[in-house]
């Protein structure tokens, strides 16, 4: 098979070293950002945002609530009324601003990069690597395509003339998760600017720094007042006021599965939303045993531990063929002893901290949950340090699929080795899964890979890689792993609505 070069080997292994910042980057907005103003919240409430390394806080952030969501729908409203200066924009215009929006963000990327590296917690050299370059490319992929949404024309029977226009959905309101707070961001907004929609966006709680910048960007950019609002504050407060708003015509959420369910019904409670969900997953990664053994393992660690496990789509269920299973598992042990966990400004460690007590008491269980069933701790199983949210690089063979940890999404540094003997029961093991987010398979035949390919209920398989992400490829999932669809031309269609327009004429002529 062909070779390209890949985004998950340019996230692991980027080309320059970033220099260790000694101080934290300075806060610049904390307030909620409606109708291009900072505002407070109308509560007068705050709500403070915590460095995962140390567990202290950062700053106190607006905490938004339903008042705050009510003002920003009413200037997005504003803005997409029509004759408005949002609604009357060439559509090249929309896609020129959307650029400038890049060519912000690229200008300021090592600001942004170490914001996120104090909110989130993430490798600053990773911030660097992958979430600063595929946000710039997100928002410069639907750029470019402003200006080539649009319809047909339609030969009906009849004096008619009959065609269709691709028209925004509305005022649409997104809510997004923590673990790749400006990517996500960037997926959310990019697709639902460049079809002309108004935006409330929700960021997570733990994660607000980042978005709040983005907004002042978006004023310097030149978008139009109450085109983008950003309100920060709890799911159950602000985030419930985004999704049951009535005049909210569309609802984009990216989180877990148990959030997606109150999302979805909080939606269509009282009025009938259009809803997209991207959510959880236990992804099956199956090794072959004609794979390129170390080749596998160095990819199936960085499956589950980039991001400190922190990915809807990690390599959660790494199953292995027997022949070659005791040799993966020493092989995965050794590498994962050899990751180096600590500050994430140190261009030399390669995973910071969890990004949140929360999900820190959360990974911790299900380790102790694994040992209590009979998985076998290979290494890890506890925190690394005294201080902060970090976990060790932790691993399981003998892992059986009834187990808690083969079942649950962990969302953590915690490998799960499996065994399988056939490629029509590991298919069948794979499958045996609520989500259906991603999966990958390592092998050197070309009948195997495209067997599993089409066999695994996944919204994305890849073969021989792993985290390949691009702006032109659509990411979503099957069953409770969501649906709808992120990114490429199949993002756009979340966003517009297709009217169909028919003329009565004196006289048809073909």
């Amino acid at each position: 098979m062909s070779r390209k070069r890949e985004s998950g080997e340019e996230m692991s292994n980027p080309d320059t070293k970033k220099p260790c910042f000694d101080g934290p980057p300075e806060i610049k907005y904390t307030k909620i950002f409606i109708n291009n103003q900072w505002v407070d919240s109308v509560s007068g409430k705050t709500f403070p945002t915590i460095n995962p390394c140390t567990g202290e806080k950062i700053c106190d952030v607006a905490e938004g609530d339903k008042a705050d969501v009510d003002k920003a729908v009413a200037a997005a409203q504003e803005a997409f009324k029509l004759g408005s200066t949002w609604r009357t924009m060439d559509a090249s215009q929309r896609g020129a601003l959307l650029y400038k929006l890049a060519d912000l963000i690229e200008r300021d990327s090592e600001y942004l990069a170490r914001l996120e590296t104090l909110d989130n917690g993430k490798p600053f050299k990773d911030a660097c690597a992958a979430d600063l370059p595929l946000t710039i490319k997100c928002y410069r992929y639907y750029a470019g395509w402003a200006d080539k949404i649009h319809g047909k024309t339609i030969p009906v029977d009849g004096p008619y003339l009959c065609y269709t226009r691709h028209e925004p959905v509305g005022i649409v309101g997104q809510i997004i998760p923590w673990n790749f707070p400006l990517l996500m961001q960037a997926w959310k907004l990019a697709p639902a600017l460049c079809a002309g929609n108004t935006i409330i966006l929700k960021p997570a709680e733990q994660t607000p720094l980042t978005a709040l910048y983005v907004a002042s960007l978006i004023v310097e950019a030149g978008f139009p007042p109450g085109v983008v609002n950003i309100v920060p504050g709890y799911g159950p407060t602000a985030g419930a006021a985004v999704a049951t708003h009535p005049n909210i015509d569309k609802i984009a959420f990216t989180g877990s599965t148990e959030v997606g369910h109150l999302v979805l019904r909080e939606a269509g409670g009282n009025t009938l939303k259009r809803v997209t969900l991207e959510l959880g997953g236990k992804s099956p990664n199956i090794i072959f045993a004609d794979a390129d053994l170390d080749d596998a393992v160095e990819k199936s660690h960085f499956a589950l531990y980039f991001n400190q496990g922190q990915c809807c789509c990690a390599g959660s269920r790494t199953f292995v063929e027997e022949s070659v299973y005791d040799e993966f598992v020493r092989k995965s042990v050794e590498r994962a002893r050899r990751r180096k966990v600590g500050n994430p400004l140190d261009p030399d460690n390669e995973q910071g901290p969890q990004v949140d007590k929360e999900q820190f008491d959360k990974i911790l269980r299900l380790i102790e949950s694994g040992k209590k069933d009979g998985a076998k701790l290979e290494c890890g199983g506890k925190q690394h340090g005294d201080k902060g949210f970090f976990i060790e690089p932790t691993v399981f063979s003998d892992v059986q699929d009834n187990m808690q940890i083969a079942k649950e999404e962990i969302f953590g540094p915690v490998m799960q080795i499996l065994k399988f003997k056939t490629i029509d029961e590991v298919i069948t093991r794979a499958n045996n899964t609520m989500y259906g987010l991603a999966a990958a398979v390592f092998t050197s035949s070309l009948d195997k890979a495209m067997t599993v390919a089409q066999g695994v209920r996944a919204g994305t398989v890849w073969i021989n890689c792993y985290d390949v992400f691009c702006a032109q490829a659509p990411f979503g999932g099957f069953k409770e792993s969501g649906f709808g669809r992120e990114l490429a031309e199949y993002g756009l269609q979340q966003y517009s609505e297709v009217k169909t327009v028919t003329i009565k004429i004196p006289q048809k002529n073909s």
